[in-house]
């Protein structure tokens, strides 16, 4: 029998999932804020959907989903998914399994200490806190009425076409110098491969962080990409001197190291890519 990918917001780590799924047993479908083409034989159907526009047709659409993940961020008025369509969802007859992609965001900022998923959230910034509150509405489908839901807090996303080699291709990149301070990072591949584990493997309620198994800060992964390219690595410069959007030196207000034991363990992944290096030397390659 046929198993039936709906997801809501086919961007990135979607497209990555759909693209490692045996097209022989896996139906696909997703949304776009505007549906266009895409370069994916997987997927068989892109429909319409934001904050503003809702699923036309949702409850008939949703009737023989057998699979749910959500990557939209939520808005003011929380998570958009749940807002228009909860309903349609508590209804859906054959859900096997939902994933919500979060952010390990939700954490905040704790000195470079290690987190793990039990961990106390404490997010910094709007974006996290609004976090914290979409992956409880999420839960409480699982805890009010048994849906199989699993939370995976996701690092920061690379792989090819957004990635250190990519920025100095453009010539963005950027070394700030900010002792101590690292970044937790995962390549959209091993997204891809984490969330069919779990779908393989579902543990319904679980929380799962999904990052490789090296923080580091941004200045070494640009140094490792313009020596792997053969390129002049830039100099370290201060964070006012890199002259970032506000969106990107906020993400610099929060130094943390992410413990991923539980996607390994409890999930049986061997990463791809277990750190920067590898994921940007295949990116590279390619």
């Amino acid at each position: 029998m046929s198993k039936n990918l709906f997801c809501f917001g086919f961007g990135y780590s979607a497209n990555a999932l759909s693209t490692i799924l045996d097209s022989d047993q896996w139906n696909v479908q997703g949304t776009k804020r505007i549906p266009g083409s895409i370069d994916n034989t997987t997927i068989t159907k892109i429909l319409p959907f934001s904050s503003d526009q809702t699923l036309k047709n949702a409850s008939s659409i949703l009737s023989s989903v057998t699979h749910i993940l959500v990557s939209i961020p939520p808005g003011i008025n929380g998570d958009p998914v749940l807002f228009a369509h909860v309903k349609d969802i508590i209804s859906a007859p054959c859900v096997e399994w939902i994933g919500y992609l979060s952010t390990t965001g939700v954490y905040g900022n704790t000195e470079g200490k290690i987190v793990n998923e039990e961990s106390e959230c404490n997010p910094t910034n709007e974006r996290g806190r609004r976090r914290v509150i979409a992956e409880n509405d999420w839960l409480k489908l699982f805890h009010n009425y048994n849906l199989p839901v699993q939370i995976f807090r996701l690092a920061g996303i690379y792989g090819p076409d957004r990635s250190a080699i990519e920025s100095i291709k453009n010539k963005k990149a950027r070394r700030i110098n900010m002792p101590g301070h690292a970044f937790s990072r995962i390549h959209v591949e091993d997204i891809a491969q984490i969330l069919l584990a779990s779908i393989n493997n579902p543990h319904p309620g679980r929380v799962y962080n999904v990052c490789d198994n090296e923080a580091a800060p941004g200045a070494d992964v640009v140094e490792y990409a313009c020596k792997l390219m053969g390129v002049k690595v830039p100099p370290l410069i201060s964070l006012s001197e890199a002259q970032l959007s506000p969106m990107a030196k906020s993400f610099y207000k929060d130094n943390r190291r992410i413990d991923n034991k539980r996607i390994r363990e409890e999930l049986s992944v061997d990463l791809l890519y277990p750190s920067y290096r590898e994921g940007l030397s295949a990116i590279l390659d390619r």
